[in-house]
């Protein structure tokens, strides 16, 4: 199941301030994600499992970091890729962002040029004062510009570093570099397109290296390389026009998926496609065709199951839904994305019989993943049916402070910490989230 979520964004390939953003969250495509960045992340020293790739929902080609070991990658660079090593090859560049440590390094280069600023309008004042406004306004004017080039002088060599570095571990990781080269063509291509000359612009007013530069420095990097030659892994690939196809059905208009992926086609990202695309318009038997085609090719595939079961949910026929989702959540070793849904299928019954193994499904989800305040909400709400409230407050302090609700998510918490067992892992988690809430409200004021 694809759904949104709160989260942060930024700007292009690099790292930049972030801005209130939603999250698409996908069992499959997470699982693809990871896959690819699984050894680029080894080849560039990091801990397994501790690198995080987080698809944004934003139809601009863009990806970037934003502090900590997560690389954010915008859903329309997924539909620019036409291969998992291009979007390799982006997050290899995200990586050496991550190992310069250039979040952190970030105010270095802010800092550099604030201090010119400053000095720019302190000379500046000074010759105001003695009369010479024009000159005032020059020496202001000068020390902005040059403050500016400072700053974007900066941020280039972070760039240019995080190129080599992305270099490095693609070679590590014997991941030919050809998917970066293309990648780069693509958005010198787009430029052009629009009218703007990457080339012509001077290197001291960009933020990043100039694109022909960029591209050629890393071209004598790659054709050398071993890798070079190494052929893209099929597996991948073949998952990726899978992941591709599913999130263009789930995201784009139907007529323009139907457009794309005509019902002549017959493949399996076609038919993920059109499946969404068909529920979209409310056609479920049309919806329906699409996904028994899908099982019937592969009937022990948890991401089909997971689709049938998600538009059995979302047509009202909730009891239908929890065959298909019992068997995909089993068949996923009990992903915590797919359990969730499942856990608000047994709740949609309406059948209070169903509610324990609501429970126990929802309670794994969110131990194996806490960043989930869909499941946290279905498990308040199998709390609140069963009149446990403390714990059904709980769930809601956890959804409200995952979607920055903060004022709300104190009282939930202060609520549950009152009517919870002192010293209970529940009342100990109540604390801790009170705590949270009540930092960031104080943040929050102090700006």
């Amino acid at each position: 199941m694809i759904y949104f979520m709160t989260a942060l964004a930024a700007l292009v390939l690099t790292i930049q301030p972030a801005m209130a953003q939603s999250v698409l969250r996908d069992a499959e495509t997470e699982a693809l994600l990871n896959d690819m960045a699984a050894p680029l992340v080894e080849a560039a020293g990091l801990a397994p499992g501790n690198v995080d790739i987080v698809l944004i929902n934003d139809p601009s080609i863009n990806a970037f970091v934003a502090g900590g070991q997560v690389v954010y990658i915008h859903s329309g660079l997924i539909d620019a890729a036409d291969t998992a090593n291009e979007v390799q090859g982006v997050i290899a560049h995200e990586l050496g962002h991550i190992t310069g440590g250039h979040i952190v390094r970030y105010s270095e280069g802010a800092g550099a040029a604030s201090n010119i600023s400053i000095l720019s309008m302190l000379l500046g004042l000074g010759a105001a004062l003695a009369g010479a406004g024009d000159a005032a306004m020059g020496v202001m004017m000068a020390g902005q510009r040059a403050a500016l080039g400072k700053f974007l002088a900066f941020s280039r060599v972070q760039e240019s570093a995080a190129d080599a570095a992305g270099a490095e571990f693609l070679s590590t990781a014997g991941i030919s570099g050809r998917g970066s080269l293309a990648f780069f063509g693509k958005l010198q291509s787009q430029a052009q397109r629009y009218g703007y000359n990457q080339d012509a612009d001077t290197e001291f007013n960009r933020t990043h290296p100039l694109s022909s530069q960029r591209i050629s420095r890393l071209r004598e990097a790659y054709i050398v390389d071993p890798a070079w030659d190494n052929p893209d892994d099929p597996d991948l690939e073949r998952r990726f026009k899978r992941v591709k196809a599913k999130l263009y059905g789930y995201l784009s208009e139907p007529k323009r998926t139907l457009y794309k992926y005509p019902v002549t086609d017959g493949s399996v990202p076609a038919r993920y496609a059109r499946a969404y695309a068909f529920h979209k318009n409310a056609l479920i038997s049309e919806a329906m065709a699409e996904t028994d085609a899908l099982i019937g090719l592969d009937p022990n595939d948890p991401y089909f199951l997971e689709l049938r079961g998600q538009v059995l949910l979302e047509s009202g026929r909730p009891t239908e839904a929890l065959t298909p989702l019992r068997q995909a959540t089993e068949l996923s070793g009990n992903n915590p994305l797919i359990a969730s849904i499942f856990g608000h299928a047994l709740i949609a019954t309406e059948d209070e019989a169903n509610h324990p193994e609501a429970e126990r499904v929802l309670r794994t989800a969110v131990g194996r993943d806490r960043r989930n305040p869909f499941a946290w909400y279905q498990l308040g709400v199998v709390y609140a049916a069963k009149g446990d409230l403390p714990r059904a407050r709980l769930a809601s302090a956890e959804q409200q402070v995952m979607t920055r609700r903060y004022t709300e998510a104190l009282r939930s918490a202060q609520f549950a910490e009152a009517g919870l067992e002192e010293g209970t892992p529940d009342w100990i988690r109540a604390q801790d989230i009170s705590m949270q809430a009540r930092a960031e409200l104080e943040r929050i004021r102090d700006r």
